[in-house]
């Protein structure tokens, strides 16, 4: 796979068999969405980081919906997650929160909140903030954030913390189903999705791909993922 990078195609042929699927390079752009600047994201301050990774980790695997309509109660419970009230909690008032009917009672799912807010904190105490922390993370290694978060927070692996710093403005590309088929479709990667050797492969074509265009790593995740598989006129994506 070391020389597959050679093959990778312009991105301008991607380019184009996205807008024959949705009908102009002016919507494409729109579609795709805007990225905040490393300013804006040292200013998130560490409590909407804590509320975005808590989200994420309720909306993986259930009806989001459901996590949407609960969420001004989620907010309530767990006052606003302030760091600070999250890890002064005794063990008791966590026990009560699992069973709060005003949530989702998931009791694995509630008590990550506790452990990703340590991270936070950690985080935070060493690099000023959170949100200052992953402003000045490169995206051309993303990937490596993303392990970040796997080894040093709670149930963060998978698409889980990807999708969270999407959420929260990060300029990064996601590994969608829709990506992923393209990759596989075009013989760049083989073999488990969240291996290193695939996920580092991944990460130098969308390298590659932001040097030759100048767009941001955001536009060249959804532009390809509008350019495959049932994205037509019409027909949102998964990206």
């Amino acid at each position: 796979m070391s020389d597959s990078i050679n093959t990778l195609e312009p991105f301008a042929r991607v380019m184009d068999r996205a807008v024959a699927r949705k009908g102009s390079k002016a919507l494409l752009f729109e579609m795709a969405g805007e990225v905040f600047t490393a300013d804006e994201i040292a200013t998130l301050p560490d409590d909407r980081w804590l509320a975005a990774f808590t989200k994420q980790i309720f909306q993986s695997g259930f009806v989001w919906r459901v996590v949407e309509q609960k969420w001004p109660d989620f907010e309530d419970v767990f006052f606003d997650f302030d760091i600070e009230k999250m890890l002064l909690m005794p063990d008791e008032m966590w026990a009560e929160k699992c069973k709060d009917p005003r949530i989702i009672r998931n009791g694995k799912k509630v008590m990550t909140i506790k452990d990703n807010a340590q991270m936070i904190y950690e985080v935070s105490t060493e690099h000023g903030s959170f949100g200052q922390f992953v402003a000045n993370w490169p995206s051309d290694d993303i990937i490596g954030l993303w392990a970040y978060l796997k080894k040093h927070g709670a149930r963060l692996g998978g698409n889980t913390g990807p999708y969270a710093l999407r959420f929260m403005g990060k300029d990064s590309f996601l590994i969608s189903q829709d990506n992923e088929a393209y990759f596989r479709g075009h013989k760049l990667i083989e073999g488990g999705i969240s291996s290193k050797k695939n996920q580092t492969a991944i990460q130098s074509y969308f390298n590659q791909w932001h040097q030759e265009t100048g767009y941001s790593y955001r536009q060249l995740s959804r532009i390809l993922s509008f350019s495959v598989g049932d994205n037509f006129v019409g027909i949102e994506t998964s990206d």
